[in-house]
């Protein structure tokens, strides 16, 4: 395993397969256990640190679910009398405002005409009618208001009684993240689980009807003395610890681990406030001690 990590990382460039890029041989010798890195040189490969301090962490309940629309956004735009639509205007797809004119109707009973605009701005969803035709009892537009749409997440048995509204959810979709709270909860006729819907405000968010969605449902929140960043987390002969760094030497600092969120992890035992960790590509000071013992022992 360790030759494993060694090759690899001469492989992609960070070792050079003659010479360390942190410490040379000779600055390892005595020190078990210890990476000594040049400030510069852990800038070039992306090693930083972060600092040992209290931290509010979130517990939470992943869920899944979609977009959809609701049935307050949808509005159904029919004829008032039955006659001839002389003209119409907009298809699907297209964007209305309120009061713009949707199509010219005449009267089949007075044979005078009269318009039909749009009660809100929206999309056209659907557009059932053209030039000529005759009006029936269907609506002529079907608009959509895409302002607002809703995010419905599956919540099954065994999550239901930890979910209530009010809730925070933080929500992922693709590359995007934001966040709303749990405004209802429903049943879903004949299924194992009941609906958590969320409001979201879709005026900057563009999302669409249908959309997949992850989300973290907050509920629990609590203070921790100490906590480190999860990534920062590397386990060195069968102990799971951090590297802590002071000045240019980097060494394994093993710890007691207690409750965590999806970020950060509780220190109980190991380390003091304040230390400076790794937090980030913390592997490369794995892998250069690990580096460091295949030497010694040849």
């Amino acid at each position: 395993m360790k030759n494993y990590l060694l090759a690899l990382l001469i492989f992609i460039g960070y070792l050079s397969p003659i010479q360390s890029v942190f410490a040379s041989e000779d600055e390892h010798e005595g020190e078990e256990g210890i990476s000594k890195i040049d400030n510069n040189m852990a800038k070039k490969v992306g090693v930083e640190t972060a600092y040992l301090a209290s931290k509010t962490l979130n517990q939470t309940i992943p869920v899944y679910g979609s977009t959809t629309i609701g049935a307050e956004q949808l509005f159904q735009v029919s004829a008032r009398y039955n006659g001839v639509i002389k003209t119409i205007n907009f298809t699907v797809g297209d964007t209305v405002k309120k009061g713009d004119l949707l199509a010219v109707i005449e009267s089949n009973e007075s044979l005078n005409t009269y318009k039909i605009t749009s009660p809100v701005s929206g999309t056209v969803l659907q557009r059932n009618g053209n030039i000529g035709g005759i009006t029936q009892n269907t609506s002529l537009f079907e608009i959509v208001k895409f302002d607002t749409l809703w995010a419905e997440f599956k919540v099954f048995t065994s999550q239901y009684n930890q979910i209530k509204v009010g809730q925070h959810v933080d929500i992922e979709q693709g590359e995007h993240a934001f966040s709303s709270v749990i405004t209802n909860i429903i049943p879903a006729k004949d299924q194992p689980y009941v609906l958590a819907r969320v409001r979201l405000n879709n005026t900057e968010l563009k999302l669409t009807s249908g959309q997949l969605l992850k989300g973290n449902v907050k509920i629990n929140q609590f203070e921790v003395d100490l906590a480190v960043e999860k990534v920062a987390i590397q386990e060195l002969d069968g102990q799971l610890g951090v590297f802590v760094k002071e000045n240019e030497e980097y060494e394994f600092a093993p710890l007691v681990l207690g409750r965590s969120d999806k970020n950060y992890i509780e220190v109980i035992d190991g380390l003091s406030k304040d230390a400076e960790y790794v937090n980030k590509n913390s592997y490369l000071i794995k892998a250069d001690i690990l580096k460091s013992e295949v030497e010694d022992d040849d």
